[in-house]
């Protein structure tokens, strides 16, 4: 298991997931021509997740974005979150996961190097 965790992290498989992610974003619309619409948005939402989770930059973007649109942000989280985030249960306090954030955003170390 902790095997397949460092594998799925390592540099090239998350450089592989992220260009995956970025063909599933530019396939989205072609497989919602002769498809029902959903399965656009699908397979759009499934690359966009790979992409936020494997690209630092990707993240900070769309922190900033949805820091700008918050109603379009409810909507997103909604649906990029799992069962347990959608809950509340996250297993930090507030403070951390705003500290995390503000991290991504704004490249803050909190005082660490």
């Amino acid at each position: 298991m902790n095997t397949l965790r460092w594998l799925l992290r390592s540099r090239p498989m998350r450089i592989a997931q992220i260009c995956l992610g970025v063909l599933l974003m530019i396939a989205a619309p072609v497989a919602a021509i002769p498809t029902p619409p959903p399965v656009g948005i699908v397979v759009f939402a499934i690359g966009l997740a790979l992409v936020l989770r494997n690209s630092r930059w990707a993240k900070r973007r769309y922190l900033r974005w949805t820091r700008r649109y918050p109603r379009v942000r409810k909507a997103v989280d909604f649906g990029l979150r799992r069962k347990q985030l959608r809950q509340g249960a996250t297993g930090r306090p507030a403070g951390q996961r705003w500290w995390r954030r503000q991290r991504l955003i704004d490249g803050r170390t909190g005082g660490r190097k």
